[in-house]
C-alpha cells in the first residue's frame, strides 16, 4: 500500500460581480509538502460566464488565472510571490480577496498521488 500524505487545495473562483457573491469554479489550487507539489489547473468558462449577463474582460481574466500557474511554478515569471518558499506561495494564492478571481477555503485531505489527486479534484470540482 502507497503512503498516504496530506495535501491542501482551494477552488478557484470566478466572480464577476463581487456584490452579488455569486461564482463559477474555474479552477482548483492543490498542496502537497511531502510531495513538494504546488500546481494549478483551470479553464476560463467563457460559456458558462453568459449567463452572469456582465461584461468580462476575458484578456485580463485570463492573465489572472495564468498568474495562478506562474507562482505554482515558483520561477521568475510569477514575480516577487513566486520567489517565496512553496507553502509561502500556496498561502499567498489562497488568502481572501475581494476581485474577479478569488479562491475558496482551504480543504484538506490525503493522498498518494498529488497530480492524480488534482485531475480528479479538478474532474469532480470544475468539469
Amino acid at each position: 500500500m502507497q503512503e498516504k500524505h496530506l495535501f491542501e487545495y482551494a477552488v478557484i473562483r470566478i466572480v464577476p460581480r463581487v456584490e452579488r457573491e455569486e461564482f463559477l469554479n474555474a479552477g482548483v489550487i492543490l498542496y502537497c509538502s511531502a510531495q513538494g507539489f504546488l500546481e494549478t489547473m483551470y479553464e476560463l468558462p467563457r460559456q458558462r460566464l453568459q449567463i452572469f449577463s456582465i461584461e468580462v474582460d476575458m484578456p485580463e481574466l485570463e492573465e489572472r488565472l495564468l498568474a495562478f500557474k506562474k507562482v505554482c511554478a515558483g520561477r521568475a515569471e510569477g514575480g516577487i510571490i513566486g520567489k517565496l518558499p512553496i507553502a509561502a506561495r500556496f498561502r499567498w494564492l489562497t488568502a481572501s480577496r475581494s476581485t474577479i478571481v478569488q479562491t475558496s477555503p482551504v480543504h484538506t485531505g490525503l493522498c498518494s498521488n498529488a497530480q492524480q489527486t488534482l485531475t480528479h479534484l479538478y474532474n469532480q470540482l470544475v468539469r
